[in-house]
């Protein structure tokens, strides 16, 4: 799926991410930081999927915001084709920000219920001032036509269709701007497992249709192992493992890595038996090793976004 080029598309260089936590009653001070990213560094090629996976409140969703400044970085370097992000004005960062695109976790949450379909997924065609009003209704229904959603319904609203529904219109309009990167936030992580191979299908798809790009943030690694060239493990804000899909799955080198693997459900009893003693075992590891180099006690991050 990757290209051949040597620059990558995107480079990111020690970001970090702290949130203050205040204390006073009279006057709020600052007492500590809570460090949902703290010093991440990858790169990205153009027309790969890097996996970025850890738990709930290990700083993944997070370091997506960081990357597109939904959230603002504290400290470190984001550079897109070259460019550097976090230091791009208001009209640059718009422009920047055609090229780069999200789909949200949660369809139900992302969508405005008070839009169309058609106004959800022209909506950035009419923000970014592209074509005629009759040349974004027909830009609409060609993307929901490409995303496998039937182009009648751009008059009915989000309310009326299901999540794995809901979750192709956010991908259209993620689609609208003819991206080159788009980070997908857990995408199949609120759709049932029925639906969820659907949308995988669907990403891969589009990817080998319009050269795409993807960050590819989720907790649970044999989705990312399905979709990704490479995965990056975080915990606790921190990459603990970078390497190509395959290797990380099948020859994890750091506990953290091989406990979450022994969270992977397989459809056999006996083996998820095994998984839990396995589990157990590498948590407990795990443990010893936070113990000594005096880890802070673990902390939902994602809560905090």
């Amino acid at each position: 799926m990757s290209s051949n080029g040597d620059t990558p598309l995107l480079e990111v260089v020690d970001l970090k991410k702290y949130f203050p936590i205040k204390s006073g009653l009279l006057v709020d001070r600052t007492v500590d930081y809570v460090r949902a990213v703290d010093g991440v560094s990858f790169s990205i090629m153009e027309g790969e999927t890097l996996g970025l996976v850890g738990e709930s409140g290990s700083g993944k969703s997070t370091t997506g915001y960081c990357i597109l400044r939904l959230l603002e970085p504290t400290e470190g370097s984001v550079r897109f084709e070259g460019r550097e992000v976090t230091e791009l004005g208001r009209e640059d960062l718009r422009r920047v920000r055609r090229e780069m695109q999200i789909v949200f976790q949660d369809p139900y949450a992302s969508l405005d219920p008070r839009m169309t379909v058609g106004d959800i997924v022209g909506e950035p065609l009419v923000v970014h001032g592209v074509g005629t009003r009759r040349d974004r209704g027909a830009r609409v229904r060609e993307l929901l036509d490409v995303v496998g959603f039937d182009p009648t319904f751009v008059n009915r609203y989000p309310h009326e269709f299901s999540g794995g529904q809901r979750q192709r219109i956010g991908i259209a309009r993620a689609l609208a701007l003819n991206p080159k990167l788009i980070v997908c936030d857990e995408p199949v992580s609120a759709l049932d497992v029925s639906i969820q191979a659907q949308i995988l299908n669907l990403l891969k798809d589009l990817q080998d249709e319009f050269g795409l790009t993807y960050l590819f943030i989720a907790h649970d690694l044999a989705v990312v192992r399905a979709m990704s060239d490479r995965i990056a493990v975080m915990n606790r804000g921190e990459l603990v493992e970078l390497g190509p899909a395959e290797e990380v799955y099948s020859t994890p080198r750091e506990e953290y890595t091989k406990a979450l693997l022994a969270a992977v459900p397989v459809p056999d009893p006996r083996k998820m038996k095994e998984r839990k003693v396995e589990r157990r075992k590498h948590r407990h590891a795990l443990a010893e090793q936070e113990a000594i180099v005096g880890a802070p006690p673990e902390v939902e991050i994602e809560r905090v976004v």
